[in-house]
């Protein structure tokens, strides 16, 4: 008797499976690098606004070279441009490793480092984001979504945890080797994969001339602006990224001065958030349909989670309320991004990612900056409660805002349904008359 867990349907597919195996090594050891390049800044400065500065760093190039990412994406082979970009992460983990191990590493080293791989990511972001439906095509593409997401955030529960307890044991540059050696196994993964069995998609004639390439641009921007739903994704996550969700800049000094509970408390803060995210992110994979209403309601979540973390001094408690604020990030962006990656036609994929991505990441440093300012004039809780109260009523607000479109969602379809029923109607009568 074959059983069929209806929520692991994407893993029918051969080149998903490698996908999927490949980036959980990998993003174990980005989320070491993550936690890891944190605190090392941290040391190095003793200032929680030079980790605003450096998350410019990393993200300022996304927002600068996002879109044209997603050109990148629409047009070249998704698969191979995708083993370029994850090579180039390769080397720069390996190089921040050697500055660290030899001890010569200074913050700036950090920030060019950033910059490489921001602009890196740029291009990378887009194109992975959609190369999901080539893997397992449109039947399945919710699924693949969700699972994705499911893996990012499960390997937070590793990663962070790992990094801190290897930080606190023995020397921080561990971490850095450890995420190099992991892009070895999405390369091979990539590798692995079959051309002949990922899914045709459409593609858009190639730009030639500096404005075609402009035209691409502005043509994935309309449909971001034109389609009700996908904006309504696009500005959610976006406001409630830069306000809520900058866990990497605060939480560091949190756990540092407030808590006192060192990297691997600050590891273990992570980690919690991480449990509420995977949670977040395998409802999603394990529903066939999802509507866009765990858009507002995540970015409630997050809100309310944030300010529990703010007032808190026990670590037990914010164990839980960066569990009930990583399960509302997530909740929200998951579904945000299959609400897109549904509406969005083939053709427009990449490039409609990329006002996703480049918004989603464009928040990071904006509100890393400006929380961390928050942070080093007044205090870790104050910014954490400001980013709080703002993303609680960004979720608020997005309530009444989905609530319009449902209604003029319910306006449109009768006058719809008229044309489809005349259409019908009429067409048996005159095939009939015809006879």
């Amino acid at each position: 008797m074959t059983i069929r867990i209806d929520g692991l349907r994407a893993f029918r597919h051969r080149n998903y499976r490698l996908f999927f195996g490949g980036q959980l090594i990998s993003l174990v050891g980005t989320w070491m690098q993550q936690v890891a390049q944190a605190w090392l800044v941290l040391q190095l400065t003793h200032d929680p606004l030079w980790l605003g500065i450096v998350a410019v760093a990393q993200f300022a190039p996304v927002i600068v070279f996002g879109l044209f990412g997603g050109v990148i994406a629409d047009h070249l082979p998704k698969r191979k441009t995708l083993l370029v970009t994850q090579t180039v992460a390769m080397v720069l983990a390996f190089i921040l490793f050697g500055l660290t191990a030899t001890g010569v590493v200074q913050v700036w080293h950090v920030m060019v480092l950033a910059v490489l791989l921001g602009i890196n990511n740029a291009v990378d972001m887009p194109t992975r984001q959609s190369f999901a439906v080539e893997m397992v095509g449109r039947e399945d593409m919710t699924n693949a979504v969700g699972l994705n997401a499911a893996q990012f955030n499960a390997s937070r529960l590793i990663g962070p945890a790992v990094a801190g307890l290897l930080i606190g044991a023995f020397d921080i540059s561990i971490a850095f080797l450890i995420n190099a050696v992991s892009y070895i196994a999405v390369i091979a993964a990539y590798l692995a994969m079959r051309d002949s069995e990922l899914r045709p998609v459409e593609h858009p004639n190639r730009p030639t001339t500096v404005h075609a390439v402009f035209e691409n641009l502005a043509e994935g921007a309309r449909y971001v602006r034109n389609t009700p739903l996908v904006l309504l994704g696009v500005v959610v996550v976006g406001l409630a990224a830069t306000f809520g969700m900058n866990f990497q800049v605060l939480v560091p000094p949190l756990a540092d001065n407030v808590l006192h509970v060192g990297a691997s408390g600050f590891g273990f803060l992570m980690a919690a958030s991480g449990v509420g995210s995977t949670i977040a992110a395998l409802s999603v994979a394990f529903q066939r349909r999802i509507g866009p209403a765990p858009i507002v309601w995540g970015a409630i979540a997050l809100g309310l989670g944030s300010i529990v973390l703010a007032v808190s001094t026990s670590f037990a408690l914010s164990l839980i309320a960066m569990f009930i604020a990583g399960a509302g990030a997530i909740a929200m962006a998951v579904t945000a991004n299959t609400t897109i990656q549904m509406a969005v036609p083939d053709q427009l994929r990449g490039r409609v990612m990329s006002v996703y991505t480049t918004v989603f990441a464009g928040s990071v440093p904006a509100g890393g900056l400006l929380m961390g300012f928050i942070a080093s004039t007044w205090s870790v809780p104050v910014a954490l409660m400001v980013g709080a109260v703002v993303t609680l009523g960004i979720g608020i607000a997005s309530v009444f805002w989905l609530r319009r479109i449902r209604r003029a969602d319910r306006a449109a379809r009768p006058v719809a349904d008229r044309v489809a029923v005349a259409a019908s109607s009429e067409s048996p009568l005159t095939v009939a008359r015809r006879r």
